[in-house]
């Protein structure tokens, strides 16, 4: 969600009764960004939106009748409004707006604020919620009726975290129904190596909305991985073996580590780590040769090939064509 800034504006505000909206279901819309949040203040003020602004007026009176007690709406929006807001098509969406209380909305502000992973449990009645935040949402505040329930919900998020990108959930944990918003800072992703391909991953990371960098000595690139998050990625292009000790540094750590090469390549590489003293579990950290079978040829398809394994990972899926996969398209 790209609007954060102005979300935790609201929710910092004193101890002022607050409410929340977000989607509880939906159907139509096509592909949405998850992590949809409205916020409205006490004094009518809100910040967010929902489904690029298409809810407005349903989802501004729901956040100010929520503010007191829970309540949920029916909405729905028309091809032509949908479209004109940047929707592929018409849809319908559930909304659930819920009070929220002073300690979950202040450490949610504080990690908008602060560029770091947050979580916003929610039984799907809006009775009770529970927010998590921190770099391995560590820190919680606010309770979902019992601790039983509390623990499960908190593993479940941090489990969501470990895919390293903003989701939303619906799970059911402890026999309770439970909404899901999970809010993953921009990835950053690092790239070794210069050159065509180098390019491709620049622009293709613009694309998706990441920032990207290039570090060109093993300095630079084993500080970059070293400060990695489970959101960043590396993509080492350049085969000096010099640039080993980023890949010792970056399985120590976090991220996603790609290194792109011929299998011969990958081969003299892992002789060489595992010499070092690197295992055989560490090793399975490293994705190379990176990048799904797509039959990419030029830098460009493989940029693509390149970022849809680092989504495909992160979401914990085994890649393969839409029309033959089973379930929800997007879920």
């Amino acid at each position: 969600m790209s609007d954060l800034a102005a979300v935790a504006a609201v929710l910092a505000r004193g101890d002022e009764a607050r409410a929340v909206v977000r989607v509880l279901d939906r159907h139509g819309f096509g592909t949405v960004e998850p992590g949809q949040l409205l916020v409205a203040g006490a004094d009518g003020t809100l910040g967010g939106d929902l489904l690029r602004g298409a809810l407005d007026d349903s989802a501004a009176a729901l956040a100010q009748d929520a503010r007191t007690s829970p309540a949920t709406v029916e909405a729905h929006v028309a091809e032509d409004a949908a479209v004109a807001a940047g929707l592929a098509c018409a849809g319908g969406a559930t909304l659930l707006g819920h009070p929220l209380d002073a300690g979950p909305a202040r450490a949610l502000a504080d990690a908008f604020r602060g560029g770091i992973p947050a979580a916003l449990v929610s039984r799907a009645d809006g009775s009770a919620s529970l927010a998590a935040t921190g770099g391995e949402l560590e820190t919680a505040e606010g309770t979902l009726g019992g601790e039983q329930l509390d623990q499960a919900a908190l593993a479940h998020v941090r489990g969501l975290l470990r895919r390293g990108a903003t989701a939303t959930d619906r799970p059911t944990l402890e026999g309770a129904d439970l909404l899901v918003d999970l809010w993953v800072p921009v990835p950053t992703i690092t790239v070794v190596g210069g050159g065509a391909i180098a390019d491709a991953l620049a622009a293709q990371a613009g694309v998706l909305g990441w920032a990207s960098q290039r570090a060109d000595t093993v300095a630079e690139a084993d500080a970059a991985v070293a400060g990695f998050t489970d959101a960043d990625v590396l993509v080492l292009l350049d085969h000096d073996p010099a640039f080993d000790a980023v890949l010792r540094t970056g399985i120590q750590g976090r991220g996603f580590l790609g290194a792109l090469g011929s299998r011969r390549t990958q081969a003299a590489r892992r002789e060489r780590l595992l010499a070092a003293g690197v295992t055989e579990d560490q090793l399975g950290r490293i994705h190379g040769p990176v990048g799904l079978d797509l039959g990419a040829r030029t830098p460009a398809e493989t940029a693509v090939s390149i970022v849809g394994e680092v989504l495909a990972v992160r979401s914990g899926r085994d890649p393969s064509a839409l029309g033959r996969a089973a379930g929800p398209i997007g879920a």
